[in-house]
């Protein structure tokens, strides 16, 4: 409104030719502002072009620290302070462009009126200078993570154990790049196999960072030779000794040692999803939890299952991301997901993972998966089976 009097009070009129010319220079004006995509470029250019072109005692982008000629903010001789706003395209407010005529005079309806379309060009190069930065720190974001990824899933089980007479599958989906579900197969000494699947508390990259963690953990551990419930015991004491950002990110997780010789298995849950048992003649068994997740509570001891795995028998360990896939408002659920199991014509583990992962499918009719879904599935044949991953 200063501005519009100053200028009413002069009286002033452009005609033709200063229009052409002010439009001549406007256009000059906007190339020079659009020719970088730098941010701070384009800053700079615009005070140059208001100092040296217009002439004026001074500029600044005071938001951002940048100044040439007389800085606005200690002006003292009367000069007339102008702030001319620069809005993104949302309206949204990213700096100010202020101006300090020379002494004694105010804008002319010339200088105004460039002004306000330089302002106006000034605005979109600088808004189209940040997102291109934004684009660009994506990118570097994006390579990270799928560097990322790739590390994290060269970390699952690259081959699987051939065990004559058992079938063994997993298959392990993230719901982002990264995610914090763990699942490993380790081949002990004496034949037996101890095999984990475990879920951190959280999605994303902070949850992948602890689950690398706990890997590299569980492993040196292991190598001890503890027996299964021991080894939840230390575990769950190495996790609650890690910080607090450990505990934030406490692990559920269920163990399991099979003995492929005598056909046995012994199993802890430390928090996790109850695992599913089928054995010919036997109505449908549940290892539940036993004690609280990993990290949670210090000093925390836990229980083992053990149970015989006759020929006939299949098993499946799952993190929640498959009992939590929604349709609407409603859940798959541990039910639902028993049922699919239990029904699975396929003798072989990775049949019957491509049979839940299908009625997964198809119940989420579409939808956006919500977290990540990790199971592995173990059966055992009446006659020697191949191994397919």
């Amino acid at each position: 409104m200063e501005l519009e009097a100053q200028l009413a009070g002069n009286g002033e009129t452009i005609d033709l030719q200063q229009q052409v010319f002010r439009l001549q220079a406007l256009l000059e004006a906007s190339r020079q502002v659009h020719a970088t995509i730098h941010e701070q470029e384009v800053l700079e250019q615009v005070l140059r072009i208001v100092v040296r072109e217009l002439e004026m005692a001074g500029a600044s982008f005071p938001t951002v620290g940048m100044t040439i000629g007389e800085d606005p903010g200690r002006s003292g001789d009367g000069s007339a302070v102008l702030a001319f706003p620069l809005d993104d395209r949302d309206g949204k407010r990213m700096t100010d462009l202020v101006v300090v005529p020379p002494a004694g005079r105010s804008l002319s309806m010339y200088e105004a009126d460039f002004l306000e379309g330089l302002v106006l060009q000034a605005a979109v190069a600088l808004e189209n200078a940040r997102n291109h930065k934004r684009n660009l720190e994506f990118a570097r974001l994006q390579q990270d993570l799928d560097a990322a990824r790739d590390i994290q899933r060269s970390l699952l089980p690259q081959t699987l154990p051939e065990i004559e007479g058992y079938s063994i599958a997993f298959r392990s989906d993230t719901c982002y790049e990264v995610g914090g579900d763990y699942l490993d197969i380790v081949e002990e000494s004496d034949g037996k196999l101890l095999i984990v699947v475990a879920d951190v508390a959280g999605k994303g990259l902070a949850s992948a960072i602890m689950s690398t963690s706990f890997r590299a953990a569980l492993r040196g551990i292991a190598a001890t030779g503890l027996s299964l419930d021991e080894l939840a015991t230390r575990m769950n004491q190495h996790h609650w000794t890690e910080g607090e950002q450990a505990r934030r990110r406490y692990v559920t997780a269920i163990l399991m040692r099979l003995d492929p010789q005598s056909g046995a298995i012994e199993v802890v849950n430390a928090g996790h999803n109850p695992g599913f048992l089928l054995i010919p003649g036997s109505s449908p068994y549940e290892f539940k939890a036993t004690g609280t997740p990993l990290g949670l509570v210090p000093g925390m001891n836990y229980g083992i299952e053990r149970s015989p795995f006759p020929p006939g028998s299949r098993l499946l360990f799952y993190t929640d991301g498959l009992t939590e896939v929604f349709r609407g408002d409603e859940e798959f659920g541990p039910e639902r997901l028993l049922n699919e199991f239990s029904a699975c014509p396929s003798p072989n583990a990775d049949g019957m993972l491509d049979a839940i992962w299908s009625a997964l499918t198809d119940f989420a009719e579409g939808g956006a998966q919500g977290d990540d879904m990790t199971a592995l599935a173990l059966s055992r044949g009446t006659e020697p089976t191949e191994m397919q991953a």
